[in-house]
């Protein structure tokens, strides 16, 4: 067993160990581009989506050191025609890049690493010699002609360095040609029956397209046929909730909501396991068990903060919007997949899709924030760059607590202040801005609440409506905004188009809240009624 060569099956032994949820069929869409000309595979995922995971499982798989038919016996690839066919077959070297970059912080960094490579390869090839001047693909082909044999080359986090140095910088220039010289050369099929890199960000156009354009992507925004191996589905996490006593609601809640190609429901998988390791729901975006994870995390979120910081033309109102439950158009194209080379607003949320922070609908080119550790963590980050609306979304616990309480005047003020610390979303006197006003002014209600905009309920539809979650103990509520009317007009419109009817069907008690806006005074007035 080496340090890259053939380093066994250990780590997913200690996969399966712990609580694993089957995600082999990757296995078999690797196996079929295995020598063909699709063979070279990058898949991008946000962090804390099993990348490395991933990894470890198609080591275990490939490589020739060790036996580990007993791993894969009962799951999904174990019936699949391709199974034994590639079955502990191959050579695999495996690199996981972060490594080097936690270790060198210069131009040394590539050539340092070709060299631990090429030493360690050597060792389990002893008997063919390392001529002076090879680098380590010289080796791998002169390897390669003495065995006839074929090596798999798995690399984790195979853009740490395209992270950690800008564009044009010795150690990127370095790294690019490595890139070259390994996956582009003649003599790359004769050496490799298959390469797949795992990282962040994809690499069509990363500036390499000489170097990388032989790689087939999966990412978070185009993944492919692999969509069902980035997360958890619900049938996955629900099965998981029944075997451990725990709230499928409340996981959903929590870590649901991205749309990942054609699959419209996945879950984020590190934090479903850690949910139910620990017994209860929260935020574990941040949670670690290890140095380099809690790096990741400071890095991952001061890079949030610093796009956000941009602000390029309409960002806030997007993301203000967002946090309301909107959805914002974004064009992914234009990206050059380097974090360094941020151009637009559309360069920004593209980023937060492949980072984890946002979910991407591929059919509506829309984006949005899928669930409530997300939402959290863009609280946060919102109120680090000093934006007005984290004011609002401070408040915003009293105004439920008020409307609850019947308290028409102190709901008037919350929503007062909300309008006037949020007026650029699209016009003050805006029937959509202001629906839109009163979703972040609410925010603090998606705790206990979900809320919808636009219901179709009755004879129409109701403005915003909060139906009460699993196990809560509070009352539905219906909003229904008018202009230049009054809160009375409000409440007649959702009896006599019978919005309530439908709520009715989600609990059984009621709050009707009606609210008028007058555009010439700039006030709001509010009528609650209990039913």
């Amino acid at each position: 067993m080496g340090i890259f060569i053939n380093t066994g099956n250990a780590g997913f032994q200690r996969v399966r160990n712990s609580e694993y949820v089957d995600k082999s069929a990757l296995i078999a869409v690797v196996n079929k581009t295995i020598n063909t000309e699709r063979c070279f595979s990058c898949v991008s995922r946000s962090r804390r989506f099993g990348k490395s995971m991933a990894a470890k499982m198609l080591c275990a798989y490939y490589d020739q050191s060790c036996d580990s038919r007993s791993l894969f016996a009962d799951l999904e690839i174990a019936g699949d025609p391709s199974f034994e066919r590639h079955l502990n077959k191959y050579p695999v070297i495996f690199l996981d890049l972060s490594d080097f970059v936690t270790r060198f912080k210069d131009e040394r960094i590539v050539g340092q690493m070709d060299a631990e490579l090429r030493e360690d390869i050597h060792t389990a090839y002893p008997d063919v010699p390392v001529k002076e001047g090879d680098d380590l693909m010289d080796y791998l082909v002169r390897i390669a002609n003495a065995r006839q044999q074929q090596f798999i080359f798995i690399i984790d986090e195979w853009d740490a360095i395209c992270r950690e140095f800008e564009p044009g910088t010795p150690a990127m220039d370095s790294y690019l040609n490595w890139l070259r010289r390994m996956f582009k050369g003649g003599l790359t099929a004769q050496v490799f029956a298959a390469v797949y890199m795992t990282g962040i960000l994809p690499v069509k156009k990363y500036k390499t397209q000489s170097a990388m354009n032989n790689f087939w992507e999966y990412s978070m925004v185009e993944p492919g046929n692999m969509a069902r191996q980035f997360g958890f589905t619900k049938d996955e996490v629900r099965g998981l909730a029944t075997k451990y006593g725990m709230d499928f609601d409340e996981l959903e809640k929590w870590y649901d909501g991205y749309q990942i190609g054609d699959e419209p429901s996945m879950f984020n998988p590190n934090s479903v396991i850690q949910a139910i390791e620990v017994g209860r729901c929260r935020s574990y975006w941040a949670s670690t068990g290890t140095f380099d994870t809690v790096s990741d995390y400071i890095q991952m979120r001061s890079t949030l903060v610093a796009l956000l910081a941009k602000n390029f033309e309409g960002l806030k109102d997007d993301i203000i919007l967002m946090l309301a439950g909107g959805h914002c158009e974004v064009d992914p194209t234009g990206f050059q997949n380097d974090m360094s080379v941020i151009r637009s607003k559309d360069d920004v949320l593209t980023v937060l899709i492949h980072l984890g922070y946002l979910s991407y609908n591929w059919r509506k080119d829309e984006c949005y924030i899928p669930n409530r550790e997300v939402a959290g963590e863009m609280v946060n980050a919102v109120k680090n760059n000093n934006w007005h609306v984290a004011s609002a979304l401070d408040v915003s616990k009293r105004l439920l607590q008020a409307t609850l309480d019947g308290d028409e005047e102190a709901v008037v003020r919350g929503i007062d202040a909300a309008h006037d610390e949020n007026t650029s979303i699209l016009s003050y006197n805006s029937e959509n801005s202001l629906a839109c006003v009163l979703s972040i002014a609410y925010y603090y209600a998606r705790n206990d609440y979900v809320m919808h905009r636009e219901l179709a309920s009755g004879k129409g539809f109701a403005d915003i409506v909060l139906i009460p979650r699993k196990n809560v103990d509070s009352p539905a509520i219906v909003l229904e905004l008018k202009y230049n009317k009054d809160a009375d007009s409000a409440i007649d419109q959702i009896h006599r188009r019978q919005y309530s009817a439908k709520v009715a069907e989600y609990a059984d008690r009621l709050l009707l809240v009606g609210i008028n806006y007058d555009r010439e005074t700039k006030q709001h007035t509010c009528k609650i009624e209990r039913v």
